[in-house]
């Protein structure tokens, strides 16, 4: 008789007031708005049917009328410790069967769903979970959620969707939610989405990941304005496959046994005829940074801030990566690997951005990537490198070596050495600012297995081993160019090296090494056809000058310890020069040790002083001013310089 009287009730105020039936089983509570009721079939006693949603009567633990508002196509989810309650709008109760253990909750779509649902998740329970399955795109919303999966029920996972769609996630603005999965389980990750997440707006989530990744994603992942801060995993903070987009927001990972940022190539799909597909030729394993604020700390053997499996781009942002691990070696490849801040599999494209990446690992590198790298337009990039080189004996054990010459004896595959960048195809810089600073055995700046372009922008230097090093044909036709080694060739190149523009600030080692080096042992040449030049240590013997080069003696003043003689000049250290070409100067301050000789060039016949007092815009960190304006110093005599005088033996 109750529930004649109730239904009435509802049939007969619905169109006066916004009522509500309200169906409660378990911990679930079912929202019928009286406008969208309907007819409601009670049959025998046994079972009631809301908007096709049907009920077993003795299941039902309370049915009410009030006048709740509800909203269509939405689930909340609130935890309280050992129990979660669960409302569920009646427009969707029919595509949802729910099953719960406590604070364990498992909500499974039906495959007839045609309409997003949004599930918003709220409370706390230090033994809970959150399961979603189904096959149609969802919105989950993450309002102050603080769940642990202490013992999986459903999954490890503290909150799982299993759908293999777009999952909208919202991190609620001013929200704070934490995630921790459990220690044991097959799960994937403490938040884990089968399909592509979307995560936004302004909340904060925490993660711990306690048996492998923080976050994983079975397909692309994207961030705007959401704070996420991975606190700790045992594998990769992030690991996600397609493509990872940084659009804005804030991501903080630390406490990581993996990578930072992981993005996989998607080559899972398998094909008509039984064969898996590889994707490289669609948006698969690519990485893209165009805004936000990246925080990312790896200790691990070999692990990266930030992995691309495929291509990756950096357009904006601020990103801060730093590596601690040391070298490891891959049993599979036969090989050693290293760490990075930033590693691609392809190639790497950097446009825009504040990046400062810092490696102190063996063999370490602040970029690493198997195709081209190209640098360009308002980038800032500072590298710091601070391990020696690891090397690995035939049985793949590894040593850390701090001699460079020890590094002669092993093949390529045997050893790795740090370097700020480190690149197998082409290296094109056409602007922006690349400040690079390596101080372990073997540890070059910049390095190309190919070719190298300078067109533009600033590049320092401060190496160990060589400052810029390919294994091909190195040009230089414009931008400003600081290299500092202080255990071997400024600039070298193992094809051409060709000086067509731009400035270039070279200091070498000590004899026989130069501050420009072209592979003369090789059939190759040095040529010099442009540009302002200062090489201390002097150019490689044979060199090719369609511009005018000269040797720089002593001046009037003397003072300092002076270096090398000879044919290329001498210099003081410590003191400010100015190069005077046309009615541009160059200002420069002198290392305290380098190679033998001075020489310099310019489109037009140069002057040269020393002991100056300069001012005007700084650039090389310092060590130099252009354009320059002096005061003071004392004439430096210039001597005409030929290609045979050279500063270093043939092929150095």
């Amino acid at each position: 008789m109750r529930i004649y009287s109730l239904l009435s009730a509802v049939l007969l105020s619905g169109c006066l007031f916004a009522q509500t039936l309200n169906v409660k089983v378990g911990q679930v509570l079912y929202l019928f708005p009286a406008s969208q009721a309907g007819s409601m079939t009670y049959s025998d006693g046994i079972t009631l049917t809301v908007m096709n949603k049907t009920f077993t009567l003795s299941e039902v633990s309370d049915m009410y009328v009030d006048n709740t508002e509800v909203t269509d196509a939405t689930v909340s989810v609130v935890y309280n410790n050992t129990t979660a309650s669960i409302t569920v709008a009646g427009n969707v109760a029919r595509y949802l069967t729910i099953t719960q253990s406590g604070a364990h909750v498992s909500i499974a779509q039906s495959s007839d769903l045609a309409q997003e649902i949004t599930y918003t998740l709220s409370g706390n329970s230090s033994d809970g979970e959150f399961y979603m399955s189904g096959s149609y795109k969802a919105t989950v919303e993450l309002s102050g959620l603080t769940l642990t999966n202490a013992t999986p029920v459903y999954s490890g996972a503290a909150v799982h969707i299993q759908n293999g769609k777009r999952i909208d996630v919202k991190v609620v603005t001013g929200t704070t939610n934490t995630l921790r999965d459990a220690a044991t389980g097959s799960q994937k990750g403490a938040l884990y989405i089968k399909g592509h997440a979307e995560f936004r707006q302004k909340g904060t989530l925490n993660i711990y990941g306690n048996l492998k990744h923080g976050i994983k994603t079975g397909e692309y992942m994207t961030v705007k304005n959401a704070t996420i801060n991975v606190l700790s995993s045992v594998g990769d903070g992030i690991n996600c496959a397609q493509y990872f987009l940084m659009e804005s927001g804030t991501l903080s990972l630390s406490g990581i046994g993996d990578d930072g940022v992981q993005c996989d190539i998607d080559d899972t799909t398998t094909g008509s005829t039984g064969q898996t597909t590889d994707h490289e030729d669609e948006d698969s394993g690519n990485v893209y940074i165009s805004g936000g604020t990246m925080s990312i700390t790896v200790t691990a053997a070999a692990a990266k801030g930030v992995k691309a499996e495929g291509d990756m781009y950096v357009t904006g942002g601020t990103i801060t990566a730093t590596t601690t691990g040391g070298g490891a070696w891959d049993s599979d490849e036969l090989k050693t690997k290293a760490s990075a801040g930033l590693s691609a599999d392809g190639n790497m494209a950097i446009s825009g951005g504040t990046l400062t990446l810092t490696s102190s690992g063996a063999g370490g590198k602040g970029i690493s990537a198997d195709g081209s790298l190209t640098i360009s337009d308002s980038t800032a990039i500072t590298i710091t490198t601070k391990g020696q080189a690891v090397v690995a004996s035939s049985s793949g054990s590894l040593t850390t070596v701090s001699n460079s010459s020890q590094l002669d004896r092993y093949s390529t595959n045997y050893k790795s050495s740090p370097k700020g960048i480190k690149v197998d195809g082409t290296i094109n810089i056409s602007g922006g600012k690349v400040s690079v600073t390596t101080s372990g055995a073997g540890g070059e700046g910049i390095e190309s297995k190919s070719t190298m372009n300078i067109t533009g922008g600033e590049v320092v230097v401060n190496s160990n081993d060589d400052g810029l090093n390919c294994s091909s044909h190195l040009t230089i036709s414009g931008g400003m160019v600081y290299v500092h080694a202080t255990n071997n060739d400024g600039i070298d190149s193992n094809g051409n090296c060709y000086i067509k523009g731009g400035l270039v600030y070279a200091i070498s080692a000590g004899s026989p090494e130069v501050a420009i080096d072209a592979n003369t042992e090789g059939g190759y040449k040095l040529y010099v056809q442009g540009g302002t030049i200062v090489a201390i240590g002097g150019l490689e013997s044979g060199a090719s000058l369609s511009q005018s080069c000269y040797s720089a003696g002593s001046s009037s003043s003397g003072g300092g310890r002076w270096g090398g003689g000879g044919s290329s000049g001498s210099w003081s250290t410590n003191t400010w020069y100015a190069l005077t070409v046309g009615s541009n100067t160059f200002a420069f301050k002198t290392p305290s040790s380098g190679g033998s000789g001075m020489v310099v060039s310019g489109a037009s016949t140069p002057t040269l002083k020393s002991s100056v007092t300069p001012s005007g815009t700084a650039i090389f960190g310092g060590v130099g001013y252009y354009p320059a304006t002096i005061s003071g110093g004392s004439a430096v005599t210039l001597s005409s310089y030929s290609g045979s005088q050279g500063g270093g033996r043939p092929g150095w």
